[in-house]
Parts: structure tokens; C-alpha cells; sequence
């Protein structure tokens, strides 16, 4: 069981633990000098029958309350103390709000010091802190009195916290991985570097080969020591220290986490629960600056609120923070705010959303997946959150804000009856709604084909318009594969068509395309006009124009000017130019130019085709290069008469 003391500088916190346990937690030449205690301090003590109980003492001056935040981190139990002749001050105040907003609900309160003054002055105190106390997480706990000098009291608190670690429940580790919050970084000769810090989930084991995160430094645990013994694994509510090979003292300190790779995943935006004191004097408004404490870490952080909107004391609201730089969190983290001053505590709260996206004005859903998000339960989460996501979930990103394991993972999207679409990213959607956006996509085809029985069939781009619109590129190409692998319709080049469908024979179109293809074929990649068409062909301008036009969109040929025109087969012979001119470039770019010289056309035409396949998604135009987006093949189809790959 891991122990806080919280309280008022000079209040006893210190003596109080040496009494429990034989340590003295002051280490630092500085905190001997001036008698007080600057940063954490620690020590273990070893009940007769009762787990081992860690002690982390925390500085009681204002100037260090960052170092206190850093020790209450992940801690199962708090020992707030009170002085009997001071009562409750300033930071005791302080020291309570910041444990009350991390949600610790088990502790005890010590009222100290009970030799220096009489037994009125005792009761009363006992009486004011039980006061302090009943509006806090901390209602329920005991309030005795204690004198490290003369002993009184001891012994009772020595009984509470032994009952306390008896009682207390084990971490739940199942299907979780390791997160280890560091709080300290020292090497020592001949070992190198050595971190000291909680386990918050799972266990770390010596030669395990994991990850400093944010900074993404890969590890190994070289050496385990839990109070000074040596061992070979620490388990989740466990302090320990670890020295690690493979990270110099720059690269690791307070504020990393030590987690299992999946787990590096830093952040800089976060939507969370944030709850205002009561004792703040006016609203949080939009964009204030703030110091966020999360873990053992410490960033400046701006508060996004809803435009007009703010917080006032007392209440919450889900907010999102964007901080100055990366941290690592996860779904449920709690963490404190204090002003940019770092003179007052302002508040708390959950994290949400660890990963959270740009705020959009138009996305009636975000709220309710923020609702679903904030369920401790995975399953549960997961459930109502596949039930508000149309472009389905990212389940590794899920995974990894509730840290599960692939296993767990798994587990999860079988018992919620859903299933992955595609894999990096693994996006997952609920069975039903796979079926219903297959049926809708067949039903779009059928009532495409009724409509335009001469045409072979809708463009992808338009299906996924008219029939998906939620979901991205990769998601629906993806979800039109099963429907191909179950013959249910087929893709040629960048047209769908359900199968069986027979574009209806048109006497007129055929005999105007047996004499419009052979032109559009000897012309190679010099295409002429349709008015010249037109004339060669010996048809009226209006009807060629018409007809190509509606040839276009079937996908039979592609239009690159308001009125010339490609047949697919020459179109893709140029998508394939693009490859060989962007595989003659080290760095896979190439200008207009250079594709002119490649496929020995003018200037404008060469641009006029790099911008028809930029729309189709082949190239992409970055600056004045390009690169291949896509292969041509995907899309055009492979070249007549050359081998597929």
C-alpha cells in the first residue's frame, strides 16, 4: 500500500513517518539545514501482518506543492496531518482540495503536536479538521490525535494503516499493460542510470524492453529494487526502483512514464471533466492559461471552452486542453490545475479523451462519443460508442486510451458484435451497421443502374458520396471488397457495377463510338478537340460533346479540358509515364516539366493531365512537384496487354 502525508509546512509530517517506520524521508543537505522538506521523501515500513506499507512524504511549503502533486500520484491511501497548534493553514487547505479532486477516498487525519498545547486546544482542531473534511472525498475517514515526541497515538495509527493495507484491494491488472509513473532520475557508478516511481498498472520485470514516454526512448529493465532489496518483478500499487540500460540521464525524468510499447503514444490535446474549486473567485474562462499536473508531470496548458461559454466555482464542464508540449496520458487519468503563477490550485478533473481531434462546429455526434468515452468500463464504452460512430471505431486507439491488450481487445469486440473493417488503423463497426452500409451501397447501385441503364456502372468517389458518405477512402474500398469477394457487384478500374448488370445495348451509341474509338486511338497522347472530332467523324459538334461527356462518366474514357478526351487504355499508359517519372527521381517527385518531356506533349497539355489524375487521386501535387499517390492500376485498370503485377 502506498501512503501520502499531505499537510502545512512544519505541521510534523516528516517526524511523523520516521515514528512509523525509522526513516528519516529528509535525504537533501538543503531540507537538514533548513529543517524542512523540499522534495519527495520516502521510506517503507513492514507491519508484522500486513503487507508492506510505502510511505511517500510530500513538502508542506507553497513553493513545492509541484513536488507534492508528484508524489500523490497513483497513492491508495493519504495520512493528512494537522498540527495542534497551528490548525488548519493555508496549504493544508491546499493539500486537501488537490487530494480530493484526484478522487482518494481512503485515509486517515492526524492532528499532531497534541504535547505543545492542552487537551481543549486538541479537540478543537480534531473538530475544525473533521469540518475541513466533510465536503471532500475524504467525509468518511478517521480524525485521531498523535505526538511523535511523546508517542501518543502512534501505536493506534500503526493499527489503521496495517487494517488499511490488509483490507486493500489488488490493482486490477487483467488485460492491461505496464505504465510506471517516474517521480525521480539519479545514476549511480557502475550501474548507470536508476528511475524510482509507482507501478500504476500491470508489472515490470527484469529484461522486459519497454518504453520512456513521451520522449520514446527504448529500454531494458536491467535491475529491480523494492525498498533496497533486490527482485525481479513490481506489480501494479507497488513502489520500486529500476535501473534501466539504455538511457542516459537526459533521456529519462520526472514527468515519463516507463510503459510497454503499444502504450507510447504522447499527446498534446485532450478532452477532459474539469471541476472548478468553489473557493475560486470568478469562472474559468475560454483560453486560459494554465499549469496541468498529470502524473508526475507538469505542462503549461490552454483551456478550450465553447466559445462564450465558462466554468464557474463549483462546477464542471468538459473542456480541451492543448499543451505546450507532449505528455503521455490515458482515458481516466486524473489530474489538477493550478494558475500560470503557480500560486493557487484552480481545480481538476478526468481525462476523457486522450486523443482527442480538432473540435469541429458541425459534429452533432461528438458529444455523446465524449458520453461514451467517459464510461470506465471498456466494454461498456465501446458498446455505446459503436452505436454514435457512422465512420466506425479506431479500435488500437481505443485500446490503447483504456490500456488494453490486444487480447483484451479482442475479447471486447466479439462481446460488443462488432468486427475490424480494415487494419491500420483497426476500424471496427457494430455487425448491423456493416450490413446496413452493405445493403445501402447495393440499393444505391440498383436504383443508379434503373436510372442510367446505358451506363456500365458509378464512379467509387460517387457511390462513396451518395452511399457512405462517413466513412474515408480506406474504410469503404475495404467494405466494397467483401461485397466483391461475395460477388454481390464488381470494380473495374474506378467503377462499380452489381453484378449480372448488362449495360443496355444502344444501336446509335455504338455505331458513333465505332467511329469516335479509332480516332481517340490514333491521336496517342495528342488528342484533338471534339469539335475537330466532330468533323473528322462527320457528326454534328453537340452530339460528339454529348456523347463523349456521358462516355466520361461511365469511366470509357477521361476528360482532361473542357473538350478533350482520353480512351481509359491511353489514360492509364499516361498514369504509368507518371510512375516512370517519379521512379527516376531519388526523392519519388517530378515537375510538369519533366513529365512533358517524359510523354513529348506541350506544357499546358502535361498539365492539364497531371491535374485529371491528381483529381482521381494518382498524384498528388505538393508545390511545384508531384508524387504517386496511388497505383494507376488500382483505378485504371492495369494497360492492355501488359502482365499485372
Amino acid at each position: 500500500m502506498i501512503v501520502a502525508t499531505a499537510g502545512h509546512i512544519d505541521h510534523g509530517k516528516s517526524t511523523l513517518v520516521k515514528s512509523l517506520s525509522g526513516i528519516d524521508t529528509d535525504r537533501l543537505p538543503e531540507e537538514k539545514a533548513r529543517g524542512i522538506s523540499i522534495d519527495l521523501g520516502f521510506a517503507y515500513w513492514n507491519p508484522p501482518d500486513a503487507p508492506q506499507i510505502g510511505f511517500v512524504d510530500v513538502p508542506g511549503h507553497e513553493r513545492f506543492v509541484r513536488n507534492m502533486l508528484a508524489g500523490v500520484c497513483g497513492i491508495d491511501f493519504v495520512m493528512l496531518v494537522v498540527a495542534a497548534d497551528d490548525g488548519v493553514m493555508p496549504q493544508t487547505v491546499e493539500h486537501l482540495n488537490i487530494i480530493d479532486l484526484l478522487g482518494v477516498t481512503a485515509g486517515i487525519a492526524v492532528v499532531t503536536k497534541t504535547d505543545r498545547v492542552d487537551p481543549e486546544r486538541v479537540a478543537a482542531v480534531i473538530e475544525s479538521t473533521r469540518a475541513l473534511l466533510a465536503p471532500t472525498s475524504l467525509s468518511a475517514i478517521e480524525v485521531v490525535a498523535a505526538s511523535a515526541n511523546t508517542g501518543e497515538g502512534v501505536a493506534h495509527l500503526r493499527e489503521v494503516l496495517a487494517r488499511a493495507s490488509r483490507n486493500l484491494r489488488s490493482r486490477d491488472t487483467a488485460g492491461r499493460q505496464l505504465r510506471y509513473a517516474v517521480d525521480r532520475a539519479f545514476t549511480i557508478a557502475g550501474s548507470g542510470t536508476v528511475v524510482t516511481g509507482t507501478v500504476f498498472n500491470h508489472a515490470i520485470r527484469v529484461g522486459d524492453r519497454v518504453t520512456v514516454t513521451p520522449r520514446g526512448v527504448s529500454v531494458r529493465v536491467r535491475g529491480i529494487q523494492k525498498n533496497g532489496v533486490p527482485g525481479d518483478f513490481a506489480s501494479a500499487g507497488e513502489r520500486c526502483a529500476i535501473n534501466l540500460a539504455g538511457a542516459s540521464l537526459d533521456e529519462v525524468g520526472r514527468g515519463d512514464w516507463i510503459v510497454a510499447p503499444p502504450l507510447h503514444a504522447p499527446t498534446e490535446r485532450m478532452d477532459a471533466r474539469l471541476s472548478i474549486l468553489v473557493a475560486e473567485e470568478r469562472a474559468l474562462g475560454h483560453w486560459t492559461p494554465v499549469r496541468l499536473h498529470l502524473g508526475t508531470a507538469e505542462v503549461i496548458a490552454r483551456v478550450s471552452i465553447r466559445r462564450g461559454e465558462s466554468i464557474e466555482p463549483g462546477t464542471s464542464k468538459v473542456v480541451q486542453l492543448l499543451l505546450d508540449r507532449p505528455i503521455a496520458a490515458l482515458q481516466g487519468d486524473r489530474f489538477i490545475l493550478r494558475d500560470q503563477s503557480a500560486t493557487r490550485t484552480i481545480g481538476g478533473g478526468t481525462i476523457v479523451d486522450p486523443f482527442a481531434p480538432r473540435p469541429r462546429r458541425r459534429d452533432p455526434l461528438r458529444g455523446e462519443r465524449l458520453e461514451a468515452l467517459a464510461i470506465s468500463d471498456p466494454l461498456a464504452a465501446l458498446s455505446r460508442l459503436l452505436d454514435c460512430s457512422p465512420a466506425g471505431v479506431d479500435l488500437a486507439k481505443f485500446g490503447c486510451a483504456f490500456n488494453l491488450t490486444e487480447a483484451r481487445r479482442q475479447e471486447i469486440l466479439v462481446a460488443a458484435d462488432a468486427i475490424l473493417v480494415t487494419k491500420d488503423p483497426d476500424i471496427a463497426f457494430r455487425r448491423t451497421a456493416i450490413e446496413a452500409l452493405r445493403a445501402n451501397i447495393l440499393a444505391t447501385l440498383k436504383v443508379f443502374h434503373t436510372d442510367q441503364p446505358r451506363s456500365l456502372g458509378l464512379g467509387l468517389r460517387e457511390l462513396r458520396a451518395r452511399a457512405a458518405s462517413a466513412l474515408d477512402e480506406k474504410t469503404f474500398l475495404a467494405l466494397l471488397r467483401t461485397l466483391t469477394d461475395a460477388k454481390k457487384l464488381t470494380v473495374t478500374g474506378s467503377i462499380a457495377t452489381l453484378a449480372g448488370h448488362q449495360a443496355t445495348a444502344n444501336s446509335v451509341d455504338d455505331v458513333m463510338w465505332q467511329k469516335l474509338k479509332p480516332l481517340l486511338d490514333a491521336m496517342q497522347f495528342k488528342p484533338e478537340p471534339a469539335e475537330t472530332l466532330a468533323i473528322t467523324a462527320g457528326l454534328k459538334k453537340a452530339i460528339v460533346e454529348e456523347f463523349l461527356h456521358r462516355k466520361a462518366k461511365s469511366g470509357e474514357v477521361f476528360r482532361v479540358s473542357s473538350n478533350r478526351f482520353y480512351p481509359r487504355a491511353t489514360f492509364a499508359r499516361l498514369a504509368a509515364l507518371a510512375q516512370v517519372v517519379a521512379d527516376a527521381s531519388a526523392d519519388q517527385m517530378f515537375t510538369a516539366a519533366q513529365y512533358r518531356d517524359q510523354v513529348g506533349v506541350n506544357r499546358m497539355l502535361a498539365i492539364e493531365i497531371l491535374e485529371s489524375l491528381d483529381r482521381i487521386g494518382i498524384t498528388q501535387r505538393l508545390g511545384d512537384k508531384r508524387k504517386i499517390r496511388k497505383d494507376f492500376a488500382t483505378i485504371l485498370g492495369p494497360i492492355p496487354g501488359s502482365t499485372p503485377q
